[in-house]
């Protein structure tokens, strides 16, 4: 494993026509790029995780796993305003020689799918043997396939979808919200909407999992209680676990990312965007999945031309794309092993 930062040494133009100096990129690989140079393995990762991705993928990715270093290279790129590592909120203005802070501007996914080509582009890599993200990082890899088709061998998204929806959309507002009304947040200091940024996390669970996981998970032991429910606390503990990890304003321009997802925007429209892509593909869905429901994959597999759809069951919803890797891992070695042509498919509820 290495963990390296990339410096791009130009001025970085985005969508909206801001512009970024000293650029860093933080990214860790694993395993060693093969003579063939067809084992590359790239990982776009989801809202507040890293570029380590042995860390938050295991199961999938590891030692002992489907995607692992014996076998493949495999590059996990920090997302730009992520504060792993890679140019974000915090870091130094380099007009002003002060953190940005609500100052950074504001950037799209398309411009997270520009930073993964720019690395590859430093890197080396002029073929990618599998793109993979779920979520946030579906996202990505989806607009990466679309804007540069001929790198990219195959591609699997999980829990992803073609542009995000009012409903996502609006629980990231709601998440907005709840940083902005913590007064701090306009305090331009590292700790700014730490509270705010705790409550985001305790609207954001909710979308991640469902009334059946915290039926199971969080349910009393006893009918006595009055105060004090393990729902609560579960809430306040991941809250605070968020808060020791990532910041405020990295969050507050990473959900507005998300927002901005939508592969139709400055082309003749969605299906249209997804007909570019050449890359075989495989489409996951997570049966119980509240914030990405199964009908946004479904969606992205009847318009990709060389697309097969997977359904997950799971009990985690939107989280099961991070628990359920055995699954996962079965359904992707089977796409994998699989030669020629793809089954054209919405082989709907195709369940595991």
């Amino acid at each position: 494993m290495s963990k390296s930062i990339f410096r791009y040494p130009k001025i970085i133009k985005l969508e909206n026509g801001r512009r970024i100096k000293n650029l860093e990129i933080a990214y860790h690989t694993y395993g060693r790029l093969n003579d063939r140079r067809d084992n590359v393995v790239w990982v776009c990762h989801a809202l507040t995780a890293s570029s380590d991705v042995f860390e938050w993928w295991p199961g999938l990715f590891g030692e002992h796993d489907l995607f692992n270093p014996a076998d493949h290279f495999i590059v996990c790129a920090n997302i730009l305003g992520s504060p792993y590592g890679s140019t974000n909120p915090l870091s130094i203005n380099p007009t002003t020689g002060r953190p940005y802070y609500l100052a950074f501007p504001q950037f799209t996914v398309r411009d997270l799918a520009q930073m993964h080509r720019l690395l590859a582009d430093h890197l080396g890599i002029d073929r990618i043997a599998v793109a993979i993200g779920g979520s946030l990082g579906g996202q990505q890899a989806l607009e990466w396939a679309i804007a540069d088709p001929d790198r990219i061998a195959r591609l699997i998204l999980i829990a992803t979808n073609a542009a995000h929806s009012p409903w996502g959309i609006a629980f990231n507002e709601s998440q907005r919200l709840a940083i902005s009304a913590d007064r701090t947040f306009y305090a331009d200091m590292p700790t700014g909407g730490a509270r705010g940024l705790k409550a985001a996390r305790s609207i954001a669970l909710l979308s991640y999992r469902g009334y059946p996981t915290y039926g199971a998970t969080q349910l009393e032991s006893t009918n006595e209680k009055q105060d004090d429910f393990k729902a609560s606390s579960y809430q306040h503990y991941q809250g605070e676990k968020l808060v020791k990890r990532f910041n405020a304003y990295s969050y507050w321009f990473l959900t507005k990312a998300m927002d901005s997802h939508n592969v139709g925007r400055g082309r003749p429209g969605i299906p249209e965007a997804l007909q570019r892509i050449k890359a075989e593909t495989l489409v996951i869905g997570i049966s119980t999945d509240l914030l990405f429901p199964v009908t946004e994959q479904q969606f992205l597999a009847s318009h990709i031309p060389r697309a097969t759809y997977a359904e997950i069951s799971s009990f985690y919803g939107h989280d099961g794309f991070l628990i359920e890797t055995k699954r996962i891992s079965e359904s992707i070695s089977r796409f994998l092993k699989r030669d020629g042509e793809p089954e054209k498919t919405i082989k709907l509820q195709q369940v595991i």
